[in-house]
């Protein structure tokens, strides 16, 4: 995914998706293709202190892989579903070391 600027303000999101869907399939050329036209403007962003859990619910419910994080009006960063299961896999790591610990002793 490719964010799309303008200075500092975020228009938009280029995907994988979005050229399957929008030039792939329908035959289009991406060299003739104007990104406006093919971008994902209708955005989905997240705050640095949101929870791993609830990027995981934003990106189930609008079906997508890669959420723009957003801190006082500037992009800050991209996070993708990837990112999100490598955090809740090592937190579920983290636990079971700590119960394996406790219990021996």
């Amino acid at each position: 995914s490719v964010l799309i600027m303008q200075g500092d303000a975020l228009l938009g999101i280029f995907t994988e998706r979005d050229y399957a869907r929008k030039i792939a399939l329908k035959g289009l050329s991406s060299t003739d293709a104007l990104l406006a036209d093919v971008m994902t403007a209708r955005l989905y962003v997240v705050g640095p202190r949101q929870t791993v859990q609830e990027c995981l619910g934003i990106m189930t419910q609008g079906k997508l892989r890669h959420l723009p994080v957003v801190e006082g009006g500037q992009v800050i960063g991209l996070i993708s579903i990837g990112d999100l299961v490598n955090a809740q896999l090592a937190q579920q790591r983290f636990l079971i070391e700590q119960m394996e610990s406790y219990i021996r002793g």
